[in-house]
């Protein structure tokens, strides 16, 4: 396959194992990853991880609903590292676009990650306020857009192609939901994937034959009911 794997999460044994076997390009996370986690202070996480992985791209993302706290955290995050990318959502809780910002942070030579997006009306109006020079992940939450119903590979062969002129811009398919996705990501033209650990675990199976993936399945299906002690009377 030809797209990158990034890992996305907030367990830093998990992170550092990834980066050290060098089974992932890069890592991503959010706030919501690292409330599920339990992590509190945000910052001290964020150097912690950096600490373990100087190199490979990571993403962290601001987490204020108002754009002027939105810039002085971005420049907080961004401070941390030359291969950190800033996580910008799309818009704020009110639906108020932050392209304006964007294209403020971009200006001055800073790595984005714009996240959150859904519409081909947003990737659009992104792809209008960048230049050639701009070095933005283009984090489209495709995994959440088939939750809907939507075939999602439409939209991300579409936008693959509409940032074809802008050289340092990465599409990334957001959000999957199995496997599958990593190869219909790669199909697609995507440059990245983000995805959890037991997804990436399944890469292992790819090529496995289906007859023994079958015959493993019953057994184990027969292993847990002999483990489980069920019986099965006539007069039940």
């Amino acid at each position: 396959m030809n797209i990158a794997l990034y890992a996305d999460g907030a367990d830093k044994a998990v992170m550092v194992r990834r980066y050290q076997d060098k089974s992932v390009a890069g890592f991503t996370t959010n706030p919501s990853l690292m409330a599920k986690a339990k992590i509190t202070d945000y910052a001290a996480f964020a150097k912690s991880i950096i600490a373990e992985i100087p190199d490979a791209p990571i993403s962290f993302e601001v987490f204020s609903d108002d754009f002027e706290s939105m810039e002085k955290e971005a420049r907080i995050i961004a401070s941390w590292g030359k291969h950190v990318n800033v996580k910008i959502p799309i818009t704020n809780t009110r639906g108020e676009s932050s392209l304006t910002l964007c294209k403020k942070l971009l200006s001055e030579g800073m790595k984005l990650n714009v996240t959150a997006l859904f519409t081909e009306e947003q990737i659009s109006a992104l792809h209008s306020i960048m230049t050639e020079k701009d070095d933005v992940i283009v984090s489209i939450f495709a995994g959440r857009i088939a939750d809907t119903g939507i075939d999602p590979m439409p939209l991300m062969r579409a936008s693959v192609l509409l940032f074809k002129d802008k050289p340092h811009a990465k599409i990334l398919w957001a959000s999957p939901r199995e496997a599958l996705n990593i190869y219909q990501a790669d199909a697609c033209g995507c440059h990245i994937i983000t995805a959890t650990d037991d997804q990436l675990s399944k890469l292992a199976l790819r090529g496995k034959s289906l007859s023994a993936f079958s015959q493993e399945t019953v057994q184990m299906f027969y292993d847990d009911a002999k483990r489980s002690g069920f019986r099965l009377s006539a007069d039940l």
